[in-house]
């Protein structure tokens, strides 16, 4: 009955976004328990305090690319598109052209980049961010960075990752270039 359930949402989230969720599916059939212990992992995604929609979308697409994972960066430029992001944000994002961002969602994408790196400069954009939305923004655009490595790592273990060289942002491919 609770995997009949799961399936269901689980449909019902392909239906919402046009995106595949066989790597859930099959962890669903290989074990309930995983599966239940995978879906504890969707609130952390989820949380978005104290940070403009576009700056937080910009950290999740940053974390998806960095990634190499195309259907989980897909996924979350369709989110943001439902959620109001201008698709001129979304093109500057996935063409790794900063500079062409507002200022919030180029101070995200710039932190993104540099944590990831695991760089110094993520130090003075940390404090900029502190200075300009809170320290919740910081733990939104943190575990927004977090997430964005669960699913692809899930999805490439388990055989189902795809490298990430093709987004559709407002009816339109584009090409993801690599990352410098």
């Amino acid at each position: 009955m609770i995997k009949t359930l799961i399936n269901s949402q689980i449909a019902k989230f392909e239906r919402a976004y046009d995106y595949d969720m066989s790597y859930a599916r099959e962890l669903l059939d290989i074990d309930l328990r995983a599966m239940l212990l995978f879906n504890k992992v969707m609130p952390l995604a989820k949380y978005h305090r104290d940070i403009p929609v576009d700056a937080w979308f910009t950290a999740k697409i940053v974390g998806g690319m960095h990634e190499d994972c195309g259907p989980c960066t897909q996924l979350v430029v369709r989110m943001a598109e439902q959620a109001g992001v201008p698709a001129a944000t979304l093109r500057a994002i996935v063409g790794r052209k900063p500079e062409q961002l507002p200022p919030d969602a180029q101070l995200a994408y710039r932190f993104a980049e540099a944590s990831l790196a695991h760089s110094l400069e993520a130090d003075p954009l940390r404090e900029q961010i502190l200075q300009r939305w809170g320290r919740r923004a910081l733990v939104s655009i943190s575990f927004a960075l977090v997430a964005a490595r669960i699913f692809p790592t899930l999805k490439y273990a388990l055989g189902y990752g795809k490298t990430c060289v093709r987004v559709e942002v407002g009816g339109q491919a584009q090409a993801v270039p690599q990352s410098a």
